[in-house]
């Protein structure tokens, strides 16, 4: 694909689409929108537009097909693989979705939620909270993270347990094509097996095939009963133990096991204010286990002291808590949540989004282990995550005393052995955050051909110009 710089004329017209309000080409202005999170990818921008409609929307994208301008549509930018970050040295066009942010209907008795693309996680589950409701999805971003960026990248968080991710939580879609056209697919259906189901195609996409401009979300009834305990481990594989024993007693009304290691709470509880250790003995592995039942209060405590009473018999848990409140319920779910957050201050952090199978995970941390720790002596890991899904955020802080920048230079290689690991249990290099252009390549080298041929025609089939995200999951095969 051959990107034209866009002339002070065609800038023009888009400027004349969205108003000259909410089209920013000033660089202080522009600055916001062109680095993700972590720090790692930077890009370029002539121009950030901001609509306020899906017809604005569809405007912009007919122009930029009829100029072949590269677009990449952007939420709340708080992806980690640079999915929603302009290419350096391009000419690539910001559509940020930040003004569609419109709740349109909400039916409890339905038990659906239809919104705007640009509308805030946080904002949507307090809709649903006041009409008795709950969406489920939580992240730690989820204040600034925005549903068209959830679809795209086909979030998880921390509820998959129990509620899948956003493609098991969405009904419907509404969809800008690259060329300017909208597909209205906002059904409410929970049944309907008429033809391919296009949906599917846009979740996960990561606006390589299209611009999510709006969306149906699945609601569901708010737990009755709600309880979150706290338990110390000596190994990964009593966790493992642990986790089975409880999907055995709780049943469908497990809803979280997250697997935390002890570096990971002494990083949370020396920079993250307001974060304290629960427990006043110190363990090697803790589990914190979260349990919702649909009928009372105490049948969530007592269900989860029947769990822990029986397990603390058996010698598996070594110590446990449960909290009391609702302040302790939190507190404990924010010291979890912040734990990537709180390796910042340790120094350079390599990174790893990645699953295998439940029953794997234990031999993963321990392969995964030896290796890194051979390949960086003193390296600090700090594995934690959603272990009832298989999702693990391998992470690896520098050793103490490193130079940053030489310690970050190592990611490419690092990643490469944590990934062998990962597929050698025949796992995921993207348990939930995406590919990007962070995995990209990586991407196409662990795929089959007939994989990666088959992604290409799909591109190929929605976005023939190649303009909808260009080098985002695929690289472009046409020539710049």
């Amino acid at each position: 694909m051959t990107t034209i710089l866009p002339s002070p004329e065609l800038i023009a017209s888009f400027v004349d689409i969205v108003g000259p309000g909410n089209a920013l080409t000033a660089p202080a202005d522009t600055a916001p929108y062109l680095v993700e999170s972590r720090g790692l990818y930077r890009g370029t921008t002539p121009l950030v537009l901001r609509p306020g409609s899906v017809e604005e929307v569809s405007l912009v994208m007919r122009l930029a097909s009829q100029t072949r301008t590269a677009v990449v549509p952007q939420g709340g930018n708080t992806g980690h693989v640079a999915g929603q970050i302009p290419r350096e040295g391009k000419a690539d066009v910001v559509l940020s979705l930040e003004r569609l942010n419109r709740i349109r209907d909400i039916d409890p008795v339905g038990n659906v939620i239809v919104a705007d693309a640009g509308c805030i996680l946080a904002d949507i589950q307090k809709a649903a909270d006041d009409v008795d409701r709950l969406f489920p999805l939580s992240l730690g971003s989820e204040g600034s993270a925005r549903i068209g960026g959830n679809l795209s990248t086909n979030a998880g968080g921390t509820a998959v347990l129990a509620y899948g991710n956003m493609r098991q939580l969405c009904l419907g879609l509404e969809v800008v094509l690259p060329t300017g056209e909208i597909w209205d697919g906002l059904r409410r259906l929970r049944k309907d097996n008429t033809g391919y189901d296009l949906r599917d195609l846009f979740i996960g996409a990561e606006g390589t095939l299209g611009v999510i401009t709006g969306a149906v979300l699945k609601l569901f009834p708010k737990p009755r009963g709600h309880q979150v305990a706290f338990a110390g481990l000596r190994s990964v594989e009593d966790a493992l133990t642990l986790f089975d024993r409880a999907t055995s007693v709780c049943g469908p009304a497990l809803t979280g096991f997250e697997l935390m290691p002890r570096l990971g709470i002494e990083f949370t509880t020396r920079h993250i204010a307001g974060v304290r250790d629960p427990m006043e003995t110190t363990h090697p592995w803790y589990a914190l286990i979260d349990i919702s039942t649909s009928d009372t209060a105490e049948s969530a405590e007592r269900m989860v002291q029947d769990l822990l009473e029986a397990v603390i018999a058996d010698g598996l848990v070594e110590n446990a808590v449960i909290a009391q409140n609702e302040a302790q319920r939190r507190a404990l779910w924010h010291m979890r949540e912040s734990m990537s957050p709180a390796q910042k201050p340790e120094g350079g952090s390599i990174k790893h989004d990645v699953s295998v199978p439940v029953s794997s995970i234990p031999a993963f941390m321990t392969e995964a282990d030896a290796l890194v720790s051979k390949a960086i002596p003193g390296a600090r890991i700090c594995a934690f995550g959603h272990m009832g899904d298989g999702n693990i955020h391998y992470n690896i802080s520098q050793p103490v005393g490193a130079d940053k920048q030489s310690f970050l230079d190592r990611w490419r290689e690092i990643n490469a052995i944590v990934h062998a690991v990962v597929l050698k249990h025949d796992g995921s290099i993207s348990a939930e955050h995406g590919i990007g252009q962070l995995k990209r390549d990586e991407l196409a080298a662990i795929r089959s051909p007939i994989e990666i041929e088959l992604m290409r025609r799909i591109k190929h089939a929605f976005d023939p110009a190649g303009i909808m995200n260009p080098d985002k999951v695929l690289r472009e095969d046409r020539g710049e």
